[in-house]
């Protein structure tokens, strides 16, 4: 059976060519065909001999996410729906702004967190995602739009702090200029406040944004429809969050109003004393019209 090369990192490519007796250099070919210039197979590799081309395909291949379907609507947003090898569904949303084209990307297949308003949450989990499989979402809808995405945001399927490993691997090759050469301050990682997650974060050389799915100011309601916030309690995700405005770039509070659950004017002002004090921004969010 042969070994899947596209979920290699370009390390593990370089050691892959050096057991072989290859020369270093081809590792970095082998990557940039992958990521920049959408490689199907070896053939295409017009800068590797045939020789060698024929030799990979042996042993390798370069097999990625297929896109089932892509639905879109009016205002050019596009979602697409990727089957994986071992024939699971994800999901990845495109949008255009202006001069900006955003994509939000998943992490996961289905989500283990259960929160009571996400779609997802009424999912079984699957597994985590490879960092390949989250890269090649990206390079996927790149292809499919003919345009280079600007702006990513981890916010599709799944909680991306809880496949932090496979983030930061994909990080490496969305940041990587022989990669998708898309800068990690361009990056925003979107998760629902775990608490040590969100201090890994502060630990690493990651350049990337953070963005907390805040929802309820109010820590009872939001353990009864966040079941992950009863060990997130709120003080000390506050807490950390402030330190990561300071120390990394200003936390995006994401809050979707929910009619007659969150939307009441007592809502707004807890939520307010709640962020007083951290240099901050609110994206509030409809749930439904």
């Amino acid at each position: 059976m042969r070994v899947n090369l596209r979920a290699y990192s370009l390390e593990r490519i370089k050691c892959a060519m050096a057991a072989r007796n290859i020369a270093p250099y081809r590792a970095a070919q082998i990557f940039q065909w992958i990521w920049q210039k959408n490689a199907q197979d070896f053939s295409v590799m017009t800068n590797i001999s045939k020789t060698l081309r024929h030799a990979l395909a042996e042993e390798f291949d370069i097999r990625g996410l297929v896109i089932e379907k892509i639905a879109g609507t009016k205002d050019g947003v596009q979602k697409f729906l990727f089957r994986t090898e071992d024939n699971l569904y994800i999901e990845t949303v495109s949008i255009p702004e202006q001069k900006r084209w955003t994509i939000c990307v998943s992490t996961q297949v289905g989500c283990p967190l259960n929160c009571r308003f996400c779609a997802t949450g009424l999912m079984d989990f699957k597994r985590n995602l490879g960092a390949h499989e989250i890269v090649d979402q990206i390079r996927l809808v790149q292809q499919s739009i003919g345009s280079k995405i600007t702006n990513i945001v981890f916010m599709g399927m799944g909680e991306p702090l809880l496949n932090l490993k496979q983030v930061t691997e994909a990080l490496d090759i969305i940041s990587s200029p022989i990669g998708l050469s898309i800068s990690q301050r361009h990056t925003t990682i979107s998760t629902v406040g775990i608490i040590k997650g969100i201090r890994e974060l502060l630990r690493s050389t990651l350049k990337t944004k953070l963005a907390i799915s805040l929802n309820f100011a109010d820590d009872q309601l939001r353990q009864k429809m966040m079941p992950v916030a009863k060990g997130n309690p709120l003080k000390e995700l506050m807490s950390v969050a402030r330190e990561y405005s300071i120390k990394k770039s200003m936390v995006t509070f994401e809050y979707v109003l929910i009619d007659r659950i969150n939307d009441h004017l007592e809502d707004a002002e807890r939520l307010l004393k709640l962020v007083n004090g951290i240099p901050s921004k609110i994206n509030l969010i409809t749930y439904n019209p």
